[in-house]
């Protein structure tokens, strides 16, 4: 990427997503099956598969995260096998109907286009395979979006693509999941631009 994006970056969205840890937690627990993590970054979430996954894939664009990451795996006893590439959300080199569980956390506010992530994730689901997710979108309080569309640009380039301001739930749906849970609530310990977050399963 960049000596910010490869370098300072990481550390800087480390610290920022602290808060989440607990959410990270909650869904990760959701997990079944063989498991693909999009956007697996330095691999906060490794801590906390279960016994229930058997295999776990992860991918990211960026190949210095994937260096972190296989950094924390080798201070782990993962319970499933991993194994970490460099791939883009937008286009999985999987076959339709691999996976039982996709995982996105914290990934469709910077992914360039999430509704074509979310219908490669749907693709590459088993019938009756899970999304699970964690997510900040845009804020339902019509002041704090218009300052979320205002700040935008200029957080894209702070933020490494991030958007403040995506309705993720909507492109749920239009990639053609349905929700069989959704939460959604004010994280109390985020900003109000970056409070605003849907949790739970999309199912195929």
């Amino acid at each position: 990427m960049s000596l910010y994006g490869d370098y300072i970056f990481p550390h800087v969205l480390d610290f920022a997503t602290r808060p989440f840890w607990p959410q990270r937690k909650e869904v990760i627990a959701e997990a079944w099956g063989r498991v693909l993590e999009i956007g697996i970054g330095a691999g906060a979430n490794l801590p906390h598969y279960s016994r229930d996954v058997t295999e776990i894939v992860g991918i990211e664009p960026d190949a210095a995260m994937l260096d972190r990451a296989r950094k924390t795996a080798a201070g782990l006893s993962l319970a499933a096998p991993l194994t970490l590439a460099v791939g883009d959300a937008q286009a999985l080199d999987f076959p339709d109907e691999s996976f039982d569980t996709v995982l996105m956390c914290l990934v469709l506010c910077t992914i360039p286009d999430p509704l074509k992530a979310l219908q490669e994730a749907r693709r590459v689901l088993k019938p009756g395979g899970q999304v699970i997710f964690l997510e900040h979108v845009r804020s339902p309080d019509a002041a704090v979006a218009r300052w979320q569309d205002r700040l935008t640009p200029a957080w894209k380039v702070l933020g490494c693509g991030c958007h403040l301001n995506r309705d993720t739930a909507a492109t749920f749906k239009e990639a053609g999941f349905r929700f069989h849970r959704i939460r959604r609530y004010e994280h109390p310990k985020m900003m109000r631009l970056g409070s605003a977050i849907i949790q739970g399963i999309a199912l195929k």
